[in-house]
């Protein structure tokens, strides 16, 4: 059996296995959610769960999505040069060592962001404070919510073409296992972590332990065999069809390593006091630990005269080859997969936070700002799961077709950042507030070069997607702003002026027959206090007549009103019914209708009646300023 053929029998069955738990979720849904995500959790226990951490254990928990990148950064901007021969490989020193001096501008720049903003200081907060119109924080907010889902993607797909580079076999179905790795990733999520949240350290600590052994393994080898070896290119050599525009292009790829570097200055609240300064610590090593790990890396990867390879890996090539396929090969593989996936796993946390900031400002739907059973903002994970599976399956689970895409988001918002912080330095002053402001100002030049790289080397490549995507985002969080805005002019009362009176109610109840059902409505309307009107809707006179006679052979129990349907239609009569009611009141009278529904013992059985009660409800709600009551009857059988 081949492949494809493999490929199609695994999907067929992966969809059956689909169909299988959505039946028994929807047929056993309480039960299914309680053992997947746990137990509901109470308000209350919001903040107990909220552990303060020592900034040796937030290092690998906050640093997982720019650490891991180190896996792929220095491989995403070769793959750009791939193309031009041999002659091109020195090029991964320059591209490396640019790519980490601007690491080091970011984080001397977001340490300032953490000496202003103490209580978090994400692009948004900064942004929002510093910037009168709406729409310049907005770009913050969207960059970073589209850069978030770009996260998921990216590093679940160089999860598993780590594991596929070691796994060839696995290389088929790298798309199908990345879709399943999001679902666990929101299962995770919705469950709940944070009291594991130090558990999720170790993994990221033994992903650091093991790129520094292949670096310093790198060291003992070169220092056997030479620091320059016959498969060492030659340092300098400027390969035909080179130009500044491609070199520009890989330098802008190899920046995807840098993603991550705000999650430390979003979670300042999270460290133990002093909290700034733990987070200033944390920061530092964050940036000596990856500055030394990219360039040992890169330096080893250039002695060796590495190419980029779809299939394989340049950090599994390495590793290969110094130490052959055995136990530290498969370790150091699965650290990296296991590291690549706990990255995206932290961006579910930021996306679902920031999203319900940016919603309880009004600028995304409400929905966003609720918490699930288990304390988190669940619908948000669920949306960024969902985008992030759009993603994966559109670009076949390939990290080097997704990286034109990543990262443009997040240098935008590291530039709306900086120039908010230069305004706050010229507004507030403070102590070194010169010094300050010079490396904000440093800082938004450079990430608005590196956006401008971004915009203009990637735009063929699909980074013109996320322009566009972005400036829609914005427009339809303006429109959702203006949306609440008017909604909430359009409800807002006067206490002193308007005070809630009776109204006149004429109560239509639906019938269709003398039965228990109707029985049931009826007992309920009456026990309103009300005299209700019954409506009937007959199709022809003989049904109509065997209704009448049902009726008062049952005594009459209140007026019946017969309507005729000549298209056979429940809802025409109905709105002329009303029509008609409503020319009569006088003002401020109300129509109520109960409508009876039977609900069945089975959930399958409702797909053998008719859904009339739903239907008119729907319709009623829509379009009519109608009270409408439905009144349940659940048969037995």
């Amino acid at each position: 059996m081949d492949h494809h053929t493999l490929v199609r029998w695994l999907e067929a069955v992966l969809i059956v296995l689909a169909l299988v738990a959505v039946w028994f979720s929807v047929s056993n849904f309480s039960n299914v959610k309680r053992f997947l995500i746990g137990r509901p959790m109470r308000t209350s226990e919001l903040h107990a769960q909220h552990n303060k951490l020592f900034w040796v254990i937030a290092l690998p928990i906050l640093s997982a999505d720019l650490y891991s990148s180190v896996a792929y950064g220095p491989e995403a901007g070769m793959t750009e040069l791939a193309g031009l021969g041999p002659n091109a490989k020195w090029f991964i020193l320059p591209i490396t060592i640019s790519t980490i001096v601007l690491l080091a501008i970011l984080i001397v720049s977001y340490i300032m962001g953490v000496l202003a903003y103490p209580s978090g200081g994400g692009a948004y907060a900064i942004a929002k404070d510093n910037f009168k119109p709406k729409w310049v924080s907005l770009i913050a907010s969207s960059s970073l919510l589209v850069d978030y889902v770009l996260t998921v993607a990216v590093s679940v797909s160089a999860a598993l073409e780590a594991v596929s580079s070691a796994y060839p076999v696995v290389a088929p179905f790298e798309t199908i296992l990345a879709i399943l790795c999001v679902v666990l990733l929101v299962i995770v999520n919705l469950r709940g972590v944070a009291e594991s949240a130090r558990i999720f350290a170790w993994p990221t600590f033994g992903f650091m332990i093991c790129m520094f052994i292949l670096i310093f393994t790198g060291f003992f080898d070169e220092l056997r065999h030479g620091f320059t070896q016959p498969t060492t290119p030659s340092f300098g050599t400027v390969p035909e069809g080179l130009t500044t525009l491609l070199v520009l292009k890989a330098f802008s790829s190899a920046c995807s390593a840098l993603t991550g570097i705000e999650t430390i200055s979003n979670a300042v609240p999270i460290f133990r006091e002093p909290q700034q300064r733990n987070a200033i610590k944390t920061y530092i090593a964050l940036g000596v630990i990856t500055g030394v790990t990219l360039l040992g890396f890169a330096y080893h990867l250039y002695v060796k005269g590495i190419s980029p390879d779809p299939h394989n890996t340049m950090l599994s090539q390495l590793t290969a080859m110094y130490f052959g396929h055995g136990m530290l090969y498969q370790i150091i593989i699965w650290f990296t997969f296991i590291v690549l996936i706990l990255a995206a796993n932290s961006t579910f946390t930021g996306f679902s936070q920031l999203a319900a900031i940016v919603a309880a400002d009004g600028f995304l739907p409400r929905s966003l700002t609720n918490r699930g059973d288990r304390l988190g903002y669940s619908n948000g994970i669920i949306v960024l799961a969902a985008l992030a599976c759009i993603l994966i399956i559109s670009f076949h689970a390939h990290t080097n077709a997704l990286i034109p895409l990543y990262a443009i988001g997040v240098f935008l918002s590291f530039t709306v950042a900086q120039i908010g912080l230069m305004r706050r330095w010229k507004r507030v002053k403070g102590s070194n507030w010169k010094l300050k402001l010079t490396i904000n100002t440093i800082g938004a030049i450079v990430t608005s070069i590196v956006a401008v790289i971004f915009a203009v080397t990637k735009f063929t490549g699909g980074a013109w997607v996320v322009l566009v995507v972005l400036p829609i985002l914005i427009f339809f969080s303006l429109s959702i702003h203006r949306h609440y805005q008017e909604i909430a002019k359009e409800l807002r009362i006067d206490p002193k002026e308007t005070y809630p009176e009776a109204n006149k109610v004429v109560t239509l109840v639906l019938v269709s027959g003398v039965h228990r059902v109707v029985n049931n409505t009826l007992s309920f309307a009456k026990g309103l206090g009300v005299d209700p009107i019954a409506v009937y809707v007959g199709f022809n006179e003989e049904s109509i007549d065997k209704m009448e006679k049902k009726w008062e052979e049952w005594g009459t129990p209140c007026r019946l009103v017969v309507l005729r349907s000549k298209y056979r239609s429940i809802l025409e009569p109905l709105i002329r019914l009303i029509k008609t009611i409503e020319a009569k009141q006088e003002n401020g009278g109300i129509i109520h209708i109960i409508i009876p529904q039977f609900i069945p013992s089975k959930w399958w059985h409702n797909v053998l009646h008719n859904q009339s009660a739903l239907l008119l409800r729907m319709w009623f709600i829509r379009h009519k300023d109608i009270v409408i009551t439905t009144v349940p009857y659940h048969l037995q059988k």
